[in-house]
């Protein structure tokens, strides 16, 4: 048995199918720079193998783009003959599938090199570092992210669509926010969500019917490891899509899948606490904020424009920021206000945090989490001042803090940036900025529907 660098055990893997009998297969999967899960489907009798000598897997599954084609500037294909590398399991995470059949687990899983050294390419490791240099000054980060997203109706023959209630077949093309009445049409599908996350040991909580027609929004319980948030945020989406599937309906984690409404974020809430537990965003007299909170805001802020690429970074992920839309056009800041983009909530002291809210559902929330702790050393450090707070309507004030203006601007300003390459890694950076210039491209030689409706015939 090789030593697994995860610190997984095969005695997990005994118990596991000791107490799961039923199970005949397990979904392996690691994430890609995109948050994609890529990984095998492999049978009840090859789990303990994989435990003790981990899985061969090709480098080139980190290299890929969003449809799954190789990316050669990553540099992980070809440049390295696109040899094995080898995925260890993560301690802790396997688990049993709700509804499937026949009965299946999941698994997730990290990327190393063969002699155990971590493949820097791999978005956990990204994040990983940046726990560890946090603790290393004496902070822990804790917090959770918001899932939205829609559920639309399989048949595009109409074009996108809400999707029929599943209890009825009822239809609404209303907004319906906050409609309890209107969440029972789908009380089935997220019945069956809740018993999945359940089996995960995810604390998936409330339900709204958010802000546009069949778009609803699933919170996720607090957690001290941030790892662990963005891992329950990465199964929950796969969870979702999954019971949305066979329930008859389409789960959509597009930042903005229909035009006139509003698109879906991924919010990260985000708190420190110190060696003792101690919460040091918490202020002594309420309202009265510390240097900690405003600093780590301070550096949130003027590491924003740099880093917009990880919190939007697919071409659609940019037509979701437009006014009055609770999505924030400026590295804005404020209190219990939802037009800003970093928002300290209402709430009781201990429990003081920071909302950030540039991030689509569409983000890896991997990177997203590194790049936001890195924001928040890098303000530490300098003790940066966040400026003035933004009050009232968010949309109609100015910053001069630089953003960029569209998908292609983000992309330079990654590419040139040394606070991303430093908070995702040399090797994650070139991954992550070849992989999204390459997309960038793709879609910049598509020939769009919009073109002949505005040219077929006029020019």
């Amino acid at each position: 048995m090789t030593q697994s660098p995860t610190g997984s055990t095969l005695s997990e893997a005994e118990d596991f199918l000791n107490a799961h009998p039923e199970i005949e297969a397990f979904d392996i999967v690691l994430h890609d720079a995109n948050g994609i899960g890529r990984g095998k489907i492999i049978r009840r009798h090859e789990l303990l193998g994989l435990y003790k000598n981990g899985r061969h897997l090709p480098i080139s599954i980190l290299g890929l783009d969003i449809v799954g084609e190789d990316v050669h500037e990553t540099g992980l294909i070809w440049d390295q003959g696109d040899g094995d590398l080898r995925a260890w399991p993560i301690p802790g995470t396997i688990k049993a599938l709700h509804g499937t059949n026949p009965p299946r687990g999941e698994l997730l899983m990290s990327m190393y090199h063969l002699d155990g050294a971590e493949m820097t390419s791999d978005p956990r490791h990204a994040l990983r570092r940046q726990v560890a240099a946090m603790a290393a000054e004496g902070l822990h980060p804790a917090g959770a992210f918001e899932l939205e997203f829609f559920l639309l109706d399989p048949d595009t023959n109409a074009g996108i669509r809400p999707a029929a209630a599943v209890l009825d077949g009822r239809r609404s093309d209303w907004t319906e926010v906050y409609s309890v009445d209107h969440l029972h049409g789908m009380e089935p599908l997220f019945s069956d969500i809740y018993r999945a996350a359940e089996a995960m040991g995810i604390r998936a909580e409330t339900v709204i019917s958010e802000y546009a027609p069949g778009q609803y929004e699933l919170t996720l319980d607090y957690r001290t490891d941030v790892m662990q948030a963005a891992d329950d945020l990465v199964r929950l989406k796969r969870i979702v899509r999954m019971q949305a599937r066979r329930h008859g309906v389409v789960a959509c984690f597009m930042a903005k899948p229909i035009e006139k409404y509003a698109g879906s974020g991924m919010h990260f809430h985000v708190s420190l606490r110190d060696d003792q537990g101690r919460n040091v965003f918490a202020e002594a007299v309420e309202g009265q904020w510390t240097d900690t909170i405003k600093h780590a805001i301070g550096g949130l802020r003027a590491t924003m424009g740099e880093s917009m690429l990880v919190f939007a970074p697919h071409g659609n992920s940019w037509r979701r920021f437009v006014g009055q839309s609770y999505a924030p056009v400026s590295p804005s800041w404020g209190v219990n206000n939802r037009s800003v983009a970093l928002r300290i909530p209402a709430g009781a002291v201990a429990a003081r945090r920071i909302e950030h809210r540039p991030s689509g559902v569409d983000a890896n929330p991997y990177l997203v989490a590194a790049t936001v702790l890195a924001g928040i050393r890098h303000g530490l450090k300098h003790r940066i001042d966040p400026g003035p707070e933004t009050t009232g309507n968010g949309y109609e004030g100015t910053d001069d803090l630089p953003m960029p203006a569209d998908w292609r601007e983000a992309i330079r300003a990654a590419q040139g940036s040394a606070f991303l390459k430093e908070a995702l890694g040399e090797d994650m950076h070139r991954t992550f900025c070849a992989i999204k210039a390459a997309e960038q491209a793709r879609v910049a030689a598509w020939i769009a529907d919009v073109d002949y409706a505005l040219y077929l015939h006029n020019v």
